[in-house]
């Protein structure tokens, strides 16, 4: 077993009384990964937002993510959320033990990962 940090990112209607979907998820094996994979997304998303949204998002880049950082190594789960218009987008990041799989034994990619072909810049 080995410990690590189970993240996920969550969209939110706040128009439409149902469960929150999911977007993206990721495994990550240290505190920094984690936050690091929230900070990444908020940072990509922030040009997109409204000046509310956006607040937030550097709100929690430049003071939250210290606090979430030390949450995290203290093995306490953590949330960001922002609030877009009436979207929510929340993401958790919860302590967890990964247990090997007993299938895994290289690194081979599935054959849906094949089906992306990167696109040339300008």
């Amino acid at each position: 077993m080995r410990a690590g940090y189970w993240c996920e990112c969550w969209t939110e209607d706040l128009d439409v009384q149902r469960r929150p979907a999911p977007l993206a998820s990721v495994d990550a094996y240290s505190a920094a990964q984690a936050d690091r994979w929230v900070a990444v997304a908020l940072r990509t998303i922030t040009p997109a937002l409204d000046s509310q949204a956006s607040d937030e998002a550097w709100d929690w880049l430049y003071e939250g993510r210290i606090e979430t950082r030390r949450a995290l190594l203290r093995a306490k789960p953590c949330t960001v959320s922002i609030t877009q218009g009436r979207t929510r987008i929340t993401w958790t990041i919860r302590p967890v033990l990964f247990a090997p799989l007993a299938h895994r034994n290289g690194v081979e990619l599935p054959s849906c990962a094949y089906d992306f072909k990167p696109c040339a810049t300008d």
